[in-house]
């Protein structure tokens, strides 16, 4: 298995949620860092990027999906052929993070594999005052019972983007190869002037409580 890792030319990510939740934004940050304050619905749009690491060319797509998806079958052939997934909600929507749970179960069912690469985002940090998604209760299901990756960020604060970037290379081997490159990409990106709250300590699993 490792091997295939290794040899692995083609890497496909897959950012799933509800509509209006951020996902271009958190993309197109990470590869334009812009933020579009006007929404504008997503169909599909798949962003490729290459990069050459120690003579072998490695390409990464980013596909972002519509939160309506409106072709099941297309969306199940989605899941199918590709490596990782970014599950995003808003913190100040509930239902964005009901969403979140339904697609990571379709993920599972659909991909028959309980290890399945899953990052879980909660966008929209800028939006703590109306926060619906305690951090707590979202962390707690996310790393204790889910056993994926979680993080809070903000698309318009330019908070954590990279960081939803880098936990997705990392749960398919790829960060310390391609780390000195995407280091590169980002060398001029301003620093981040959003404060990231800090996560509360975690208690032992029995003691998350989830409402």
């Amino acid at each position: 298995m490792s091997l295939a890792v290794k040899e692995r030319t083609v890497v496909r990510l897959v950012f799933f949620g509800a509509a209006g939740v951020g996902k271009t934004a958190l993309i197109q940050r990470f590869l334009q860092d812009s933020f579009d304050h006007k929404y504008k619905p997503t169909v599909e749009e798949l962003h490729s990027l290459e990069y050459d690491i120690d003579g072998a060319k490695i390409r990464i797509e980013i596909m972002d999906t519509s939160g309506s998806y409106s072709f099941p079958a297309m969306k199940k052939l989605c899941i199918r052929n590709s490596d990782a997934f970014a599950l995003v909600y808003s913190i100040d929507n509930s239902e964005s993070f009901e969403e979140v749970q339904r697609l990571r179960e379709e993920i599972l069912d659909i991909k028959d594999n309980a290890f399945v690469p899953i990052t879980v985002v909660g966008n929209k940090l800028d939006l703590e005052n109306q926060r619906q998604v305690p951090i707590k209760d979202s962390m707690c299901t996310v790393e204790t019972y889910w056993n994926a990756s979680f993080l809070e960020a903000s698309a318009k604060g330019s908070v954590n983007v990279t960081e939803v970037f880098r936990a997705l290379l990392q749960q398919v081997n790829l960060l310390s190869r391609l780390s000195p490159a995407l280091r590169r990409r980002r060398e001029t990106i301003p620093k981040e002037n959003v404060r990231l709250p800090k996560k509360p300590p975690m208690k032992k699993a029995n003691s998350c409580s989830i409402s």
